[in-house]
């Protein structure tokens, strides 16, 4: 089992900074900006050997009651019960302060070893950076620089060597077997994070009454029904002309990115509401980017006759390219509906994923073309030899022949919506690559 490094601190001393460094990534947002991190997010730890895994926390207040920092307070908590070793991070340059010792009170209570580091301690005197935080009862403090790498090992050394004897055979059983990605994508505050928390169980992100509450893209791995998944939790789209803070346009950025590395997006609409362009534009950058979709009208049971109707109607007009995906009513809030999603996706990931023998792939093209013809153009007709798979994740198909390129972009489409229903490929885009064989005569008298 392998040793979960947690780390705590009040808002902007450099937390996710370091989840990158230990990480060697940038998974986690980081902007001058106090209060950017919300959510718990995990990563595995590479510096130092390796064989443990990294928490990243919001901006701890022990003491909030109501609002978005009693919700950030909770991940903190929870994270802090996971938690194998606490780094507790304060402000080197900022020295001690009043919310330091609020936090600090409340992590002696923790049943875990924690470690006082000295953030932000690049170009000070080691010892005279660490002497103003001796009086918060953690020990020797561990001066670092996360932004520069300074003293980073070093501390990692330190918190591991109880579990140096640890069993890390576990990677390659993690590695073992791929498991779906799934990106939960949509507008601000269509219930993307409750439907997170409803296919976990748990209230592992935050779910609050208010637009924007999710900044990062959180990779949440799970198992149900005995399959693994990795979720990806992601922040709400809104139009380009309504994003105008730094911070807002990287998490779009993240969005984006997560969905480019996803197998399947679950797009979630809201049932409170009608189908906007905004949605239509998420869905065709999912079609773009070749992933597997299932759609999800959220909120449905709110919803009443004439909305449902409406809703309807606005699909099959708005969203009529996504013809291919599923669609579900669901609510998240009363997790009605999710076992019957989770298995579109399943599903939707298998067609994504399918193989195609070029035996079968070559039967169905013929029987495909004997059914209808590419039109001629002039004095030639195109001819479609042999078709074999160039892909998956969407699934590419490569038909070879001559004069392919005079095949019009309709009888294309034709060929993919024959091949999808051929081999019954429902939930995923599939694409179509045209080859035509060299002809050496072709620019002869």
């Amino acid at each position: 089992m392998k040793p979960t490094i947690v780390l705590v601190g009040r808002p902007n001393v450099g937390k996710s900074t370091l989840f990158n460094r230990l990480t060697r990534s940038r998974d986690a947002l980081v902007a001058d900006q106090p209060g950017l991190t919300r959510d718990r997010h995990y990563g595995v730890g590479r510096v130092g050997g390796g064989g443990y895994l990294v928490v990243d926390t919001a901006g701890f207040d022990p003491v909030a009651r109501d609002g978005i920092l009693h919700e950030m307070a909770r991940q903190a908590e929870q994270a802090i019960a996971e938690a194998d070793v606490l780094f507790f991070l304060v402000d080197g340059r900022a020295g001690r302060t009043p919310h330091d010792e609020k936090i600090a009170a409340r992590l002696r209570r923790a049943a875990c070893p924690v470690h006082l580091v000295v953030n932000k301690a690049e170009g000070l005197d080691r010892a005279m950076a660490a002497a103003d935080f001796h009086t918060l009862g953690f020990g020797e403090p561990l001066p670092v620089s996360s932004a520069h790498g300074e003293g980073v090992r070093e501390l990692i050394d330190v918190a591991l060597a109880p579990f140096a004897t640890a069993d890390e055979s576990d990677d390659d059983a993690e590695s073992a077997g791929h498991t779906p990605r799934v990106a939960i994508v949509g507008r601000p505050n269509v219930g993307k994070s409750t439907l997170v928390n409803a296919l976990l169980g748990e209230e592992r992100v935050i779910a609050f009454d208010s637009p924007g509450t999710t900044r990062d893209a959180i990779e949440i791995p799970f198992e149900r029904d005995g399959r693994g998944y990795t979720l990806i939790d992601t922040a709400g789209l809104r139009r380009r002309g309504k994003v105008f803070e730094t911070v807002e346009k990287f998490s779009v950025v993240k969005t984006l990115q997560a969905i480019e590395r996803a197998n399947v997006a679950v797009l979630v609409l809201d049932a409170a509401q009608d189908i906007s362009d905004q949605d239509a534009r998420i869905a065709g950058f999912v079609l773009e980017t070749g992933r597997a979709l299932v759609l999800a009208i959220n909120k449905w049971d709110v919803a009443d006759r004439y909305r449902r109707e409406r809703l309807k109607e606005d699909v099959a007009r708005k969203l009529g390219f996504l013809s291919f995906a599923r669609l579900h009513h669901i609510s998240a809030l009363k997790t009605d509906g999710i076992g019957a999603l989770l298995k579109s996706v399943n599903a939707a990931y298998a067609a994504a994923m399918a193989r195609l023998s070029t035996p079968r792939l070559t039967r169905a093209l013929q029987t495909v073309v004997a059914r209808q013809a590419p039109p001629r153009t002039g004095a030639v007709r195109p001819k479609l030899r042999y078709a074999h798979q160039g892909g998956m994740n969407p699934p590419t198909i490569v038909i070879h022949g001559a004069a392919l390129e005079r095949v019009p972009d309709t009888y294309v489409r034709y060929l993919e919506h024959a091949f999808m229903e051929a081999f019954e490929l429902r939930g995923t885009p599939l694409r179509i690559q045209l080859r035509s064989a060299y002809n050496p005569y072709a620019d002869k008298p």
